[in-house]
């Protein structure tokens, strides 16, 4: 195996749904391959519970971070930039399962990634909107998200199918994403450049005041402990990676008895920019991580330096 060196009804919405499952006879003898892939380091919100379930399991962490963020870019680009890095990494590392750890690739690649490889299992993100508007009791939800999440189709047909008579309010972040992948970088992230990106999520009307607030964007739960600090009064922020780390259970199964408490594979990092800083992200995933990599996808792999 080559080595990585140092609003109207949208179809998408339906097409995350259908998985193909990996036979359990496959991974009797081994632990499973699988890859997580991210526009930067948001991804990692999801990693951390996906590992906590499979802690067995050799991982991939890739981050797209010469295209990052995601949302500058028009759609069409933007599909065909994730198809070739992720397709590039499929043939690189032959995951068993896939993880796209981010809204707006999910949404726009998935249908094409799994067409060019059916077999293969892929898990995606979509906002938590369902289980946001079930456990609301004043029944007013805001949906925290970059802007082209919120600008999407499949965004406003989970609203029209899952709302179940609540308020839900769309909240387009410029900044955030950008702010939490610096604060995880070790840069100063000033509170009052947070609280200016979430303060829309907070509606006091008639009666009623917000109580749940979905996190649209992987990077966001990286900061919870912010802005659970920074908001105005406590609301339940709604994180998808436990229910992503429950569909890998689902598809792949859990892990053999006893493997918890051996020590884990070390993670590979892979960027297409610059190396990821390894110190820093194994104290986030509380996981040994392997010298940082980085992939050009248009050209032949080359080592950090």
């Amino acid at each position: 195996m080559p080595i990585v060196s140092p609003a109207a009804e949208s179809p998408d919405v339906t097409s995350l749904a259908p998985l193909p499952r990996v036979p359990a006879s496959e991974l009797v003898d081994r632990a499973p391959t699988i890859l997580v892939f991210d526009s930067g380091l948001g991804g990692l919100s999801v990693f951390r519970e996906v590992a906590r379930v499979r802690p067995d399991a050799h991982f991939i962490y890739a981050a797209d971070d010469a295209a990052f963020p995601y949302g500058a870019l028009a759609d069409d680009t933007l599909v065909d930039r994730i198809n070739r890095v992720v397709n590039r990494l499929i043939g690189e590392v032959r995951p068993d399962l896939v993880v796209i750890a981010c809204n707006t690739a999910s949404t726009l690649a998935l249908p094409s990634l799994r067409a060019a490889h059916p077999t293969l299992p892929f898990i995606g993100t979509v906002p938590a909107i369902k289980p946001a508007c079930i456990a609301s009791r004043t029944k007013r939800v805001s949906v925290l998200a970059t802007p082209g999440t919120v600008r999407r189709d499949y965004t406003a047909a989970l609203v029209r199918e899952f709302a179940s008579g609540c308020d839900v309010a769309l909240v387009p972040s410029d900044r955030l994403a950008g702010l939490a992948e610096a604060a995880m970088a070790g840069d100063p992230v000033d509170d009052c450049d947070i609280v200016a990106e979430i303060a829309p999520c907070f509606v006091n009307s008639g009666g009623r005041r917000t109580d749940t607030v979905v996190l649209a964007c992987t990077h966001y739960p990286l900061i919870l402990d912010r802005l659970t600090r920074l908001a105005p009064w406590p609301v339940t922020f709604i994180d998808p990676a436990p229910a992503i780390a429950r569909r890998v259970t689902q598809l792949i199964g859990t892990a053999a008895p006893g493997t918890a408490n051996e020590d884990p594979p070390p993670v590979r990092l892979v960027s297409t920019l610059r190396p990821m800083e390894a110190t820093r992200i194994s104290a986030i995933v509380g996981r040994p991580v392997a010298s940082p990599q980085v992939l050009d996808p248009s050209g032949p792999p080359h080592g950090a330096s």
